[in-house]
């Protein structure tokens, strides 16, 4: 993890202890904007709703729009919280979550699994048939994400593969749509898109007809994101101004606690093993 992610971590968790776990919050006022684009609204929705509740003097307001740029909000004033996925200079962030990134492909493609490297020739156009991977005889439909979320940074970073998506792929914003295009692409054996985990795993156990693929022999699951064996993985992070605020402060410590981790957790993403942090 980031340097300075890590040392910020470290900063509060002690002061958590600080906190009763029944008002980790403790007694603040205000009011608090927190911006994002990516699929992690409905957990920071819950995570707000739920700190108001126990600081009934705070309110937050959570501004989502999958065209945004929250950094950008953040910076310019109109923002106290960016949720993103990677550091930034001269900003403090905050890591409240890790989040998987699964390989998505129809119920019917018999691909039985994939590396990295593999991966990066599917996304990068080098792959144009899945039975080059030992799956069906049809071509690869590319499934790309916009091109401002966190989620296609850290997916192209991670495959080294940044500025190589082709053009010609398709580009899908909403995950429920990425997800349905997959299920019902013509020819269903064809599309393949990344998404975050949480959302792949609840289409999966709704019984969406899609697959998520093991990337090097590794099922992309909670327990293999929490410990980094899936390393397809990205963090969920809160970035502020390095400014003091009391209720950012109070917000980023709700987020950790034990009630904060478990909306975290119940929203479908990682939570983070806040035993094993310095």
């Amino acid at each position: 993890m980031h340097a300075r992610v890590m040392t910020v971590l470290g900063f509060l968790l002690a002061s958590l202890a600080a906190f009763p776990a029944s008002n980790v919050a403790g007694e603040v006022s205000g009011s608090l904007v927190i911006a994002g684009n990516g699929p992690e609204q409905v957990m920071i929705e819950r995570l707000a709703r739920a700190f108001e509740k126990a600081n009934p003097r705070a309110y937050v307001d959570v501004l989502w729009d999958e065209n945004s740029k929250p950094i950008d909000m953040l910076k310019s004033g109109q923002a106290h919280a960016a949720v993103t996925g990677k550091p930034e200079p001269d900003l403090l962030a905050i890591q409240i979550a890790w989040d998987g990134i699964a390989v998505m492909v129809n119920s019917s493609n018999h691909t039985k699994e994939v590396t990295k490297e593999q991966v990066a020739e599917i996304f990068s156009g080098k792959v144009r048939t899945w039975s080059d991977l030992g799956g069906p005889d049809t071509k690869v439909l590319l499934i790309d994400r916009p091109r401002n979320r966190n989620l296609r940074h850290v997916f192209e970073a991670y495959l080294g593969i940044a500025g190589k998506i082709p053009d010609t792929a398709k580009v899908i914003g909403p995950d429920d749509k990425a997800i349905k295009t997959v299920a019902g692409t013509l020819p269903p054996l064809s599309a393949v898109t990344y998404i975050s985990l949480g959302q792949a795993l609840a289409a999966v156990r709704s019984g969406v007809a899609v697959r998520l693929l093991p990337l090097d022999k590794v099922e992309p699951e909670e327990p293999t994101v929490k410990d980094g064996r899936y390393q397809l993985r990205r963090p969920v992070l809160l970035l502020t101004a390095n400014t003091p605020n009391p209720t950012v402060e109070a917000f980023q410590r709700f987020a950790l606690s034990k009630q904060g981790q478990e909306i975290v957790q119940n929203e479908a993403y990682t939570p983070m093993d806040l035993k094993n942090q310095p």
